[in-house]
C-alpha cells in the first residue's frame, strides 16, 4: 500500500513539474520578474519567521524562560499581521504594488536585524510584534502584483509555486539552523535573516508595476474628471462583507492547519524526541521538500479539478498520515511522516493565492485577500502557546499534534465545501 502511494505521488509530481516548466516558458520577461519578486519576498519573509520557530528552545534557555513564554513571540507576530495587511494593502492600492513591496521588504529586514540585539525577552517580544506588522503586508501585496501581471491560464500552477515560497523560507531556516546554529547561535541567525534587504535592488531595477493597477489609476482619473469620487476604503470593504467573512473563516482553518503542524514540530523533535539541532535541521529540510512538492502538485491539479476539490482532497489525505507524523520515534519514521504531512498541508495551501485573489474584487484586491489571511492568523494566534501548554500538562507532544491535524483537517474540508468555485475568473482592474 505504501509503495502504491509513493508511486502515485511520483506520477503526480512528474506531471506537475512538467506543467510548471511549460507555463514558465510562456511568460514574458516582465511577468517572470514580477512573479520572482513576489516569490522571493515571501520566501525570505518566511525565513525570518521560521528562524524564530527553530530557535525557541535556545532563546528560552538564554533568557531563563519557559518555552511557552517564548512562544508568545510567535503569538505577537501573528496578532499584528492583520495590521500590516491593512496598512501595506491600503498603501499598495494607493501608490502601487511595486513601491509598497520595496518598503515592506526593507521594514521586515530591519526589524529582523533588531531582534539579534534584543537585551531581554520583553524587548524581543516588542520586536516580534513589529515584525508581525511588516510580515503581514508581504503576502497580499505580492499576490496582487503576481496575479494581476500573470495570464489566467496556469494561475493554479503559479499559485502553488508562490505559496510554497513559505516552505522555501522554512527550508532555508532549517538549513541555516542545522549548519550555523552551533557556530553563531540564535542571535547570529537573526543577523543572517536581515539579508533579504538586498532583494530591493532587484525589485527596483527589474520589476514593472501591475498592469491592472496602472489601468485602475487611469480609470480613477477619468472618474475624478467626471466628478465621480472613489468610495472610501472601509465602504469598499463593507460592500463585499459576505465574501470577506467567508474568507476570514476559510483562512482561520488554513492557518490552524499550517501553524498547527509546523510551529511546534521543531520543539517536539528537540524536546519530545531528544534529537540534536543538526538532526532537526535535516528533518526540517526533508519535510519542507514535501511542502514544495505538495504545493506544485495540488496547485496544478486545481487547474483540472477546480480550487475546492484540490483543497478538500489534500486536507482529508492528511488524516491517515497522523500515526507516522505524531507517534514515530526514529528520525526515519518521523521524516517520512513529516514529509507526507507537509505534502498535504502545503498541497492545500498551494491553491490559496489563486483562490483568494480570484474571489477578491478589483478595487480592494491588494488589501482584501491579505487582510482576510492575516485575520485568520489573528484568530489562531494562540495555537502555539496552547499546544505547548497542553504538551507540558500531558508530558507528551504526540496527542496534541494528532488531535490538531484531525480536527483542523475536517474543519478545513467542511468550510471549503461551503464556498464557491473560482477557477478561471477574469481579474478585472476596477
Amino acid at each position: 500500500m505504501a509503495g502504491q502511494r509513493s508511486d502515485m505521488l511520483r506520477r503526480m509530481s512528474a506531471g506537475s513539474f512538467a506543467s510548471v516548466g511549460e507555463h514558465f516558458r510562456r511568460l514574458t520577461r516582465p511577468q517572470r520578474h514580477a512573479f520572482l519578486a513576489s516569490f522571493l519576498s515571501w520566501s525570505l519573509d518566511a525565513l525570518d519567521f521560521f528562524l524564530l520557530i527553530m530557535c525557541i528552545p535556545a532563546i528560552a534557555g538564554e533568557f531563563h524562560a519557559p518555552v511557552s513564554g517564548v512562544a508568545d513571540a510567535v503569538f505577537l507576530t501573528l496578532i499584528f499581521r492583520p495590521v500590516g495587511a491593512f496598512v501595506f494593502g491600503a498603501m499598495a492600492d494607493r501608490i502601487g504594488r511595486k513601491p509598497t513591496l520595496i518598503i515592506n521588504i526593507l521594514c521586515y529586514s530591519a526589524i529582523e536585524l533588531s531582534c539579534a540585539f534584543a537585551p531581554s525577552l520583553p524587548w524581543l517580544l516588542v520586536f516580534r510584534a513589529l515584525f508581525g506588522i511588516a510580515m503581514g503586508g508581504v503576502w497580499g501585496v505580492g499576490a496582487a502584483l503576481s496575479f494581476e501581471t500573470l495570464p489566467k491560464e496556469g494561475r493554479g500552477v503559479f499559485s502553488g509555486i508562490l505559496q510554497e515560497g513559505y516552505a522555501v523560507g522554512y527550508l532555508l531556516a532549517a538549513a541555516a539552523f542545522g549548519l550555523l546554529f552551533h557556530w553563531i547561535g540564535w542571535r547570529g541567525l537573526f543577523i543572517v535573516g536581515a539579508a533579504p534587504a538586498l532583494l530591493v535592488f532587484f525589485v527596483e531595477s527589474s520589476v514593472e508595476e501591475s498592469p491592472a493597477w496602472v489601468a485602475s489609476r487611469l480609470e480613477a482619473r477619468k472618474r475624478k474628471a467626471a466628478g465621480l469620487e472613489k468610495p472610501p476604503l472601509l465602504r469598499n470593504l463593507m460592500t463585499y462583507a459576505p465574501t470577506f467573512l467567508f474568507l476570514i473563516l476559510l483562512m482561520t482553518a488554513f492557518t490552524s492547519f499550517s501553524h498547527g503542524t509546523q510551529d511546534i514540530y521543531p520543539t517536539f523533535l528537540l524536546k519530545g524526541r531528544g534529537f540534536t539541532a543538526g538532526t532537526v535541521g535535516l528533518l526540517g529540510v526533508i519535510y519542507n521538500v514535501g511542502s514544495l512538492a505538495g504545493g506544485f502538485v495540488f496547485g496544478t491539479l486545481s487547474e483540472k479539478w477546480g480550487r475546492k476539490r484540490a483543497i478538500i482532497t489534500a486536507a482529508l489525505l492528511a488524516i491517515p498520515i497522523v500515526p507516522l507524523f505524531a507517534y514515530g520515534h526514529s528520525p526515519l519514521v518521523l521524516g517520512a511522516g513529516a514529509f507526507l504531512m507537509q505534502f498535504m498541508v502545503q498541497g492545500a495551501w498551494g491553491v490559496v493565492p489563486a483562490y483568494l485573489t480570484e474571489l477578491s474584487p478589483g478595487p480592494v484586491r491588494a488589501i482584501f485577500p491579505g487582510l482576510a489571511y492575516q485575520l485568520g492568523n489573528l484568530l489562531t494566534s494562540r495555537n502555539l502557546v496552547i499546544q505547548n501548554k497542553l504538551a507540558e500538562r500531558l508530558h507528551d507532544f504526540s496527542p496534541v499534534l494528532a488531535g490538531t491535524v484531525i480536527v483542523v483537517a475536517l474543519a478545513l474540508a467542511l468550510v471549503t465545501a461551503c464556498g464557491k468555485e473560482s477557477r478561471g475568473v477574469e481579474l478585472e482592474a476596477v
